[in-house]
């Protein structure tokens, strides 16, 4: 039996590690580190050495389905594409295109992503379409939008290496970035100081150096804080501060009020304890920044990063290598899929919809007017069904039954519709309320690219057929352009020419091309004419607005607190051997056998209050619904505090979850929620929760 080698990207988080899948009998087989690859060097988390089974897994759809009297029956592609089409257009006629969008994925590639937008854009003529980053790092993109003028990593992977000092603020690289995580550890051992922000005692804070365990929500008081003490102390880079940024004065003033005492009071750190972060990250000759949804996830989401931000800028410890502010992006290509323009407010490379001069551009380069309202998110677009408001949704690759917040409402959205189309490798929770699934093609079966955390574009390749009659993504939309009645628009024949057109009209790209990419093991944008061979590092002399913001910002209360009926904070969180809503790494006996079923962890001290027992089965209820799971102690939270994981269907934490929002980016407060919790009789298990195909909530 021969066997192939095909060189690729690991489809899980954003890290975007080397990969060689080994392929026999059209099976992925098994997989190899790339000893040479420039961010893993030859090293993969357990995630990704477990990858063949999150595409090789026998429940792959392999042929198109259409619901007839609620159950799913196998359709020719060419009637299910029809029907589509024929349903759009009428909803289009007689609702126009706002009742129309569609949902594409983080884990699709560049191609995929920049077709969905033009669909969307040019097809339905609509500027609803959305993807996941909405609920993980939209904050981002548009808060260093408004300090910096760019959304995205300002460093490299590497740079950890470099630095001198490394902060954490709302994330476990260990968990979910276990490359970057290894990165961060080795930095320590060779002297490194490790700074860890986070209400968890997660392992990294563990080994951390100066662990700030704040009370959940209060990030832009310690931020603030830690200001006040740099301004306190002299401790600001006057001379950066001078050259690079405005604003100064009136921050300096602003955070005035956020004395040591009073922060020490909003956040539970001990004073000490921050002036100790303020003087190691202030002082450093190089501190490398990371975070993660601790900060975005909330309704100050976008208030939080530009807190963030404020403390790089006003110690200049950015636009050198070691420094940097930098996002650690949850999916493999979530990067990507926003710079491919897959939000309701930009364009590729993120051109504003909202720009005439882009519309006009976009029109002229596809020969097709263009949409021109305001697009909605992708929870807009939920909102908008549950009042009759919206009507066709495509939905790509992503799993909101079980990702977003306040289940049950996502559910009532989905259901309202009159059209709900799935493309996907399986059936997940959403595919099972859909009218239509279409079986989609995984990242070893076509060719195409990926954008990594730190910006670097690389290319995949294909190492298998699809099974059955499953399409590549950009091919499903081609067709489907053609059946709403654009032969032209969309006719391409590879992979190959659906970026070099992406690349035509961005700048950021433009000095792509596959081979470029092949041969430098990817490229890092912006790559142009000014940056031929990429960049390591953003902002070095000048920020793309001039200078930089320094903009103030308040401490504000989470929009949910304990009371009576609530006593507990809750949160979510990542486990090392799980990704996502589980649909790959819950394929893998040997991720699954890790950690099986659902956990909410909670502090000994609590569990002893409540008279429970390690394992025991609990009630956790918010004012959004209710789920039964398994309790382990945990001295990660503290008194007061649980955490639960996202990955299982089974106990589904968005049951819980609050859906108030960000005013900004509409980013949902998954971080934090009250709750409380009643014991299952002792030798009683928790009950599986699902949703039915109808979208209501059973046990099973």
């Amino acid at each position: 039996m021969s066997q192939t080698q095909v060189n690729s990207i690991c489809p899980f988080c954003g890290v975007g590690c080397g990969i060689a899948l080994v392929a026999s009998d059209n099976n992925i087989t098994a997989v190899q580190p790339l000893s040479k690859h420039p961010i893993s060097q030859g090293k993969l988390c357990a995630k990704g050495w477990n990858t063949p089974f999150g595409i090789n897994h026998h429940d792959r759809l392999t042929q198109p389905l259409m619901k007839v009297d609620g159950e799913f029956r196998v359709v020719s592609w060419k009637h299910a594409l029809s029907h589509i089409a024929e349903n759009l257009k009428q909803f289009i006629c007689e609702s126009g295109p706002q009742s129309v969008g569609l949902i594409s994925s983080a884990r699709a590639t560049n191609e995929d992503n920049y077709a969905a937008q033009k669909f969307a854009r040019a097809v339905l003529k609509t500027n609803n379409i959305d993807h996941c980053a909405r609920i993980c790092h939209s904050p981002t993109v548009a808060g260093l939008k408004k300090t910096l003028g760019s959304g995205a990593m300002t460093n490299s992977i590497d740079d950890v290496g470099k630095a001198d000092v490394i902060l954490v603020i709302g994330a476990d690289p260990t968990e979910n970035h276990a490359i970057i995580g290894g990165k961060i550890m080795k930095a320590k051992l060779r002297g490194a100081k490790l700074i860890v922000v986070d209400p968890r005692q997660t392992r990294l804070a563990k080994v951390a150096d100066l662990h700030l365990q704040l009370n959940i929500g209060t990030n832009i008081a310690l931020l603030n804080g830690l200001l006040n003490i740099i301004f306190a102390h002299g401790w600001q880079n006057d001379e950066f501060i001078a050259r690079r940024c405005e604003g100064a004065d009136a921050l300096k003033a602003h955070v005035a009020d956020y004395t040591v005492e009073k922060v020490s009071v909003i956040t539970g750190v001990d004073g000490a304890d921050l002036v100790k972060a303020a003087k190691l990250y202030s002082q450093a000759n190089a501190a490398f920044l990371a975070y993660g949804m601790g900060i975005t996830q909330f309704v100050s989401g976008t208030n939080n990063v530009i807190a963030v931000s404020n403390l790089a800028l006003i110690c200049g410890q950015i636009g050198r290598e070691g420094t940097g502010i930098n996002p650690l992006r949850g999916q493999n290509n979530v990067q990507g899929a926003c710079d491919m323009g897959c939000l309701p407010n930009v364009y590729p490379d993120y051109q504003s919809a909202n720009d005439e001069q882009v519309r006009s551009k976009f029109s002229r380069a596809w020969q097709t007017e263009v949409a021109r309202l305001p697009g909605l998110t992708s929870l807009g677009m939920s909102h908008q069904a549950r009042h009759g408001n919206f009507r066709g949704l495509l939905i790509f690759g992503e799993d909101p039954v079980v990702t977003d917040p306040d289940r049950n409402k996502v559910a009532q959205g989905l259901r309202a519709m009159d059209l709900l189309v799935v493309i996907e490798l399986s059936m997940t929770e959403t595919a099972k309320m859909a009218d239509i699934v279409l079986p989609a093609a995984s990242f070893a079966e076509k060719r195409g690219t990926f954008t990594n955390c730190e910006r670097r574009v690389q290319l995949i390749h294909k190492a298998v057929s699809p099974p059955g009659e499953a399409k590549i993504d950009w091919q499903i939309l081609s067709e489907l352009a053609k059946e709403m009645g654009f032969p032209e628009l969309m006719n391409w024949q590879t992979s190959e020419q659906v970026f070099d057109e992406m690349c035509k009209l961005t700048d950021s790209f433009s000095g792509m091309s596959y081979p470029r990419l092949k041969q430098n093991n990817g490229l890092q944008w912006p790559c142009n004419n000014e940056y031929p061979d990429g960049s390591r590092c953003l902002h070095s002399t000048t920020f793309p607005i001039g200078k930089g913001k320094l903009i103030p910002v308040y401490h504000v209360l989470t929009d949910e607190v304990p009371d009576a009926e609530y006593p507990y904070w809750f949160t979510t969180m990542r486990l090392h051997f799980h990704y996502g809503c589980g649909s790959m790494t819950r394929q893998s006996p040997l991720l699954e056998r890790e950690t099986p079923i659902g956990l909410l962890f909670i502090h000994p001290q609590d569990a002893l209050d409540l008279g429970l027992k390690n394992h025991q089965g609990v009630t956790v209820s918010s004012r959004r619904g209710c789920v039964e799971t398994r309790i382990e102690f945990s001295n990660q939270v503290s008194p007061g505090l649980l955490s639960m994981p996202y990955h299982f269907k089974e106990a589904p934490s968005n049951f819980l979850t609050n859906d108030a929002m960000d005013p900004i980016t509409e980013m949902p407060e998954l971080k934090v929620c009250a709750v409380n919790i009643i014991p299952l009789p002792e030798n009683q298990p928790p009950r599986s929760s699902v949703l039915s195909d109808a979208g209501s909530r059973v046990s099973q």
